[in-house]
């Protein structure tokens, strides 16, 4: 494919004005003409002649459609169109740059393996790969995911991602870490999120009237339900998750303002990685950072912060400190 959204908008719209047969372009008409598109289609600004220039080298160019210009050059201008005007880039097949990019990307789908709903991955690369042959090296031969393979629960995301799409209701048995025997629940499947190399599904429970959210680990069986959709009536799920570290978002837990004093063996890490998006620096001494962040409380923090042992300490707010304090004497007890 084109190098981005913008080339993509420039490529075809330049490709209009060649094709067109009511009205020649200089390099001044094209140039309004794709800054109209980019504007239209993405509201961003637009480019100047020597962009413009380089894209229609490219067209030209075999990594490009090869296509055939006639310049017309009139007084001191220089007018452009195809030489065969019924030609046109949306008719041609693609560039051996497009198909590269499309075996790349199939490259990184096909980490779903096993998954029904991604097994034409396999197929169309290997049809691409005989249309365009090439000699360049498998992308996961030198670019590996961290994914655990042997993960209980994959073998439920076919139907679980393909109910979701289509928005269709499941029957779900379910085996709770907090309960002895698997309970059962029909569910309106809203959203599918990997944390932690996990994945959890996120819904709709007819039953509570409630959102639920369900790890796949422990998912027993799925199957289809007859019974009627439930939308999600409009959550935006970046903003769901925007108070919070992992998946777990509880109603009744406020947002705080926590202050963490990060040892400088620790902090080049939490710097290139940061906890969460609201990190802020407060003070960078030699032996250590303070850090400012704003969120809510749960699992998955308190694990994270426990993950590092004495390389960070919670000085704010004190409940919480507290909270941590409780698991490093239990943490103290089972080694001393």
């Amino acid at each position: 494919m084109p190098k981005n959204k913008l080339a993509y908008i420039r490529y075809h719209e330049l490709d209009k004005c060649f094709s067109s047969r009511a009205k020649l372009f200089d390099i001044e008409g094209l140039v309004e003409a794709c800054n109209e598109a980019i504007f239209e289609n993405n509201g961003s600004e637009g480019v100047k002649k020597r962009q413009v220039y380089d894209d229609i080298r490219f067209m030209e160019s075999e990594s490009g459609w090869s296509i055939e210009l006639e310049r017309q050059k009139r007084g001191r201008k220089v007018y452009y169109k195809y030489t065969d005007p019924s030609f046109s880039i949306r008719g041609k097949s693609l560039t051996p740059q497009e198909a590269s990019s499309i075996k790349e990307t199939l490259d990184i789908l096909s980490r779903f393996k096993g998954v029904g709903s991604f097994e034409w991955v396999g197929e169309t690369r290997i049809r691409l790969q005989k249309l365009f042959p090439d000699k360049s090296e498998d992308i996961s031969s030198v670019v590996q995911f961290d994914q655990n393979p042997y993960l209980i629960g994959l073998e439920f995301l076919d139907i679980l991602i393909s109910s979701t799409l289509e928005r269709t209701v499941l029957n779900i048995e379910y085996q709770s870490f907090k309960h002895e025997k698997p309970i059962s629940l029909v569910m309106s499947p809203w959203l599918l999120k990997q944390f932690n190399n996990r994945w959890f599904l996120f819904g709709f429970n007819h039953e509570t009237a409630r959102m639920v959210n369900l790890g796949l680990d422990r998912l027993i069986k799925v199957s289809p339900s007859t019974k009627n959709f439930v939308t999600d009536s409009g959550i935006y799920w970046e903003e769901y998750f925007e108070d919070v570290v992992g998946v777990t978002v509880l109603d009744n837990i406020p947002v705080d303002r926590v202050i963490l004093k990060v040892s400088n063996t620790l902090w080049p890490y939490i710097k290139s990685k940061p906890i969460h998006g609201s990190q802020k620096v407060l003070e960078e001494k030699q032996s250590y950072t303070l850090l400012e962040l704003h969120i809510k409380f749960n699992y998955e923090f308190k694990s994270l912060i426990l993950s590092h042992m004495s390389q960070i300490e919670i000085l704010e707010p004190t409940a919480l400190r507290d909270t941590i304090g409780e698991e490093v004497k239990k943490l103290f007890y089972n080694y001393f």
